[in-house]
C-alpha cells in the first residue's frame, strides 16, 4: 500500500489539495493500492475558501515508497504567509532523508523551502509567486512557464489545476502511462500535460482584454480553430466591420484573428506531437493543408 499524506496548513486552497487528492482516490477505486491520510497542526483546518476541513494530528508510520504532500494557501506574500511548525519540518525531513518523495501544490513550496529540501533543487510554484520563491530560497532553481518539476525525491508544481497534473505524472512513474490515462478519463481530464507544460495556453494568454466584441469572435475561434474562417463572418459575429474587426482584435491581443488562429493551430499540433502523432497527422488534425506550414511555424517558434 502507497500512502499519500497531505500536509494541511491554514488557509489551504480547496482545489490544490482536492485535485491530487481525487486522483489518488480515483486510483484506489481502480483496484490501485493507495491510501489518502491528511494531518495538520490541529484537528479544525481553515481554508481559503471558508469550507473548514478536518484532520488528523498524529502522523501515520511511513515508508519510503510513500509521499508527502503539501498543497498550497493563500498568498504567502501577506505577513509571511503560514510557516511549517517545527515538529511539521522534521517530519518531512525524516521521510525525504528515509528515501521517500515529498512533494508540494502551488504555494506549498515554500514549506519545502522552509525544510530546506529546494536548496541545489529544481522547483516551481505558481507563476505569481515565483520571485518571491526565488527570493526567499536563493539557493533553489526556480524554473519559470512549467507545471511541475522533479528533482531528487523532491516534486513540485505551479498550483491549482497543476496538482493534477502532478498526481497523474507521480501514478504513471508507479503505474504506467495507461492506469494514469484511466484515472484521467475517469476524471473527465480533457488532457494529461507534461512537466515541461506552459503554465497558461493560448485560449487564456490573449484574454485580458475587456472587449466584448473581441472575446465573442475569440470563441468562435477557439471552437472552430481547425476550419477555414472568413473574416467577414468573423465580423458579422462580432456586428461589426472586417477593417474594426481587424483593429480591435490587434489592440486587444496583439495579434490579428488569422494570426490568432494559427497560434491555436500551433499549440495544438504541438500537444499532438508530444503524445506520438507524426508532424503530417498532427498538421491535417488542426487544419493545416499539409505539413509544411506547420513546419515553418514550428521553425520560427524555436529560433524566437
Amino acid at each position: 500500500m502507497t500512502r499519500v499524506v497531505f500536509l494541511l496548513v491554514p488557509q489551504v486552497h480547496l482545489l490544490d489539495l482536492a485535485g491530487p487528492a481525487q486522483v489518488f482516490s480515483t486510483a484506489a477505486d481502480l483496484g490501485l493500492d493507495y491510501r489518502t491520510e491528511y494531518v495538520a497542526d490541529r484537528e479544525d483546518v481553515p481554508t481559503a475558501q471558508g469550507l473548514p476541513l478536518r484532520a488528523g494530528t498524529e502522523w501515520p508510520d511511513l515508508e519510503s515508497g510513500d509521499l508527502v504532500l503539501v498543497p498550497g494557501w493563500r498568498s504567502p506574500k501577506t505577513a509571511g504567509g503560514p510557516r511549517l511548525t517545527d515538529a511539521q519540518v522534521a517530519q518531512v525531513q525524516a521521510h525525504h532523508a528515509r528515501g521517500g518523495t515529498v512533494g508540494s501544490v502551488c504555494s506549498g513550496a515554500f514549506a519545502l523551502g522552509q525544510a530546506g529540501l529546494l536548496d541545489g533543487r529544481r522547483c516551481t510554484t505558481h507563476h505569481s509567486l515565483q520571485d518571491e520563491l526565488a527570493r526567499r530560497f536563493p539557493a533553489a532553481t526556480v524554473e519559470r512557464d512549467r507545471l511541475f518539476t522533479t528533482d531528487g525525491r523532491v516534486v513540485t508544481s505551479a498550483g491549482i489545476a497543476s496538482g493534477i497534473d502532478l498526481a497523474l505524472h507521480l501514478v504513471a512513474v508507479r503505474h504506467g502511462p495507461a492506469a494514469a490515462a484511466q484515472i484521467a478519463r475517469e476524471m473527465v481530464v480533457y488532457a494529461r500535460r507534461g512537466g515541461d507544460a506552459a503554465q497558461d495556453s493560448a485560449m487564456l494568454r490573449h484574454r485580458s482584454h475587456l472587449s466584448d466584441a473581441v472575446h465573442r469572435v475569440q470563441d468562435l475561434i477557439d471552437v472552430r480553430f481547425a476550419e477555414p474562417l472568413r473574416l467577414a463572418d468573423l465580423a458579422s459575429a462580432a456586428g461589426v466591420s472586417e477593417r474594426t474587426l481587424t483593429r480591435r482584435f490587434t489592440e486587444s491581443t496583439g495579434l490579428t484573428p488569422l494570426r490568432y488562429q494559427s497560434v491555436l493551430r500551433l499549440e495544438r499540433a504541438e500537444h499532438l506531437i508530444a503524445q506520438g502523432s507524426p508532424v503530417e497527422s498532427a498538421a491535417r488534425a488542426v487544419g493545416f493543408g499539409d505539413a509544411r506550414m506547420l513546419r515553418r511555424l514550428r521553425s520560427a517558434r524555436f529560433q524566437s
